[in-house]
């Protein structure tokens, strides 16, 4: 029986886990987490916006390790030495492996600002999405300001507005984006598109920004302007966390870890998920669920052929597009080539988060609390 040991419980390492437990004359599987919960982190958000309860975006993982069999051990792994095939943890253990599959996810990157560490706000779990939300509730501030004009920073200015909008809040939202412009990386159509919502839920852009200092309820800008009673949610990039220290081992800035055809980056060792940079045509695959979930399946699949001596499979990844959804349900998106926007993206965004969700416990829930939107 050979030992598989999971470096995380996200949606690649939950998918990988409950594949390879099916195999238990073959394997032992290890999901080894430093968190209690999987958080559902698409609709993380709307904690904020919808008031969604956080009871059903965060999945214990005790109780799946149960329902699908494997081993769970709730600890912070600190490094991976691949060439011993150990893996040592934080509070100071070390577990030897056959096989081990990275899919260690990704976490806010402060980018080593202590300063802005200590007084901004993340959206990382269901944790940090209350805080924000009681933030919100509280009065207590004049503006909001969010650091980070991507996906997750127009969800949250978004939230953000739409939460002020039921109860009654005027405060401004102000997203600050250091490029030149938000959502760089996308089509013209779609920046566009996104910038005349923003303005119509009366929320500013400022662009070639930065935040220059981050005090308790002060926040200033590199040209000199600065707020006072200021919340400030950071969502300016986010990183791997550094585990694999063997110098052959190639990353990108963020720590992403470069993969071969079949997801390895060592002979017994796979890495998936926000971790994986996987290249895909003359590119590489952005981070995403769907890509998480079919890497997952992947490295799962490829350690079973590689128990059983056979060829492994290279991966195909498959694009089916994405979706920026905003609150007041204009989003906008490219799915499968098409390009949509409005309420039907909106409602396909969601229906694609109850199917992913994990339970039926949970999937209902979602339902329901998605029955009364407007």
């Amino acid at each position: 029986m050979k030992r598989v040991v999971i470096t995380g419980c996200g949606f690649a390492g939950m998918t990988a886990a409950r594949i390879l437990a099916r195999y238990r004359e073959e394997t032992q599987v290890i999901v080894i987490d430093k968190n209690v919960d999987m958080n559902f982190l698409p609709l993380l958000p709307d904690i904020i916006g919808r008031g969604f309860s956080p009871f059903f975006l965060a999945f214990p993982i005790r109780e799946i390790s149960k329902k699908y069999r494997f081993s769970f051990i709730q600890d912070e792994v600190k490094s991976i030495d691949m060439q011993r095939k150990l893996v040592a943890f934080l509070g100071g253990k070390d577990i030897f492996y056959d096989y081990a599959i990275l899919t260690c996810g990704s976490e806010t990157n402060f980018y080593g600002n202590a300063e802005i560490q200590t007084h901004a706000f993340k959206l990382d779990d269901t944790r940090d999405a209350l805080k924000i939300l009681r933030s919100v509730e509280s009065g207590v501030f004049n503006t909001f300001l969010i650091s980070g004009g991507g996906y997750t920073g127009i969800e949250i200015a978004t939230a953000i507005r739409r939460k002020l909008d039921t109860i009654g809040g005027k405060q401004r939202i102000i997203i600050v984006e250091r490029a030149p412009l938000i959502l760089g990386a996308l089509p013209e159509w779609m920046r566009t598109y996104v910038l005349r919502n923003l303005k119509l839920m009366n929320i500013e852009v400022l662009t070639d920004t930065v935040i220059d200092k981050v005090e308790s309820g002060r926040v200033s800008f590199s040209g000199g302007a600065s707020f006072e009673k200021a919340m400030l949610v950071w969502t300016a990039g986010v990183k791997i966390p550094d585990i694999v220290h063997d110098g052959k081992i190639n990353k990108n800035p963020q720590g992403r870890i470069y993969t071969d055809e079949y997801l390895r980056i060592g002979d017994h060792c796979f890495a998936t998920g926000d971790a994986a940079l996987v290249s895909s045509g003359s590119s590489f695959l952005r981070m995403g669920v769907q890509f998480s979930l079919y890497e997952g399946a992947c490295a799962a699949d490829n350690v079973i052929r590689s128990i059983r001596g056979r060829k492994l499979r290279k991966y195909t990844p498959y694009d089916l597009g994405y979706i920026i959804p905003m609150a007041n349900n204009r989003s906008c998106g490219s799915i499968m080539g098409m390009c949509l926007k409005g309420r039907l993206p909106t409602f396909l965004h969601y229906c694609m988060c109850i199917y992913r969700s994990v339970g039926l416990k949970n999937k209902l829930g979602l339902f329901k609390s998605l029955l009364g939107w407007k």
